[in-house]
């Protein structure tokens, strides 16, 4: 189970080049849900503050929830309580640059994983190709019957 610092990764995303500032908040859950789908994990990304007025952009995103810290706190401080409360550290992926985060994450065995090599891994997973698999028929070839039913179609008997 993936925990992400949705401000830390966004902010991570923009520092790396003139695209990146593409990136919305909303845009980048759906990436994510898309990568955890693909991967089948789960997660959860917060962000600070309380987010927009319409928060309809964040529903049914595959594998992912979506939190706002709110006002009387902060990302960093739902992601520290998150990790503590975890009867399954171990289980869980801790998504961020933050050294304090990443030093809860260390106090608890979970893993952590700063947001540039997470963002890496999101890209390099979704420009792989989508390999289909050959229909078995295409190695067995054609049965005696059907050769026989093609030649005389072609009017090639034999």
């Amino acid at each position: 189970m993936f925990i992400i610092d949705g401000n830390n990764l966004l902010h991570s995303i923009h520092k790396g080049g003139p695209d990146s500032g593409l990136i919305s908040d909303v845009g980048l859950c759906r990436i994510i849900g898309r990568y955890l789908k693909l991967t089948g994990q789960k997660g959860e990304i917060i962000f600070d503050g309380t987010g927009p007025r319409d928060k309809s952009g964040f529903d049914n995103i595959s594998n992912l929830e979506v939190f706002f810290a709110g006002l009387g706190t902060d990302t960093d401080t739902v992601i520290e309580d998150k990790v503590v409360a975890n009867t399954a550290p171990r289980r869980l992926t801790i998504v961020s640059s933050d050294r304090r985060l990443r030093k809860a994450a260390r106090a608890r065995k979970a893993i952590s994983l700063k947001s540039e090599v997470f963002w890496s891994n999101i890209q390099k997973q979704l420009s792989r190709k989508k390999t289909t698999k050959e229909p078995a028929a295409k190695r067995r070839g054609l049965s005696d019957g059907e050769t026989k039913q093609w030649l005389e179609f072609f009017g090639l008997e034999q």
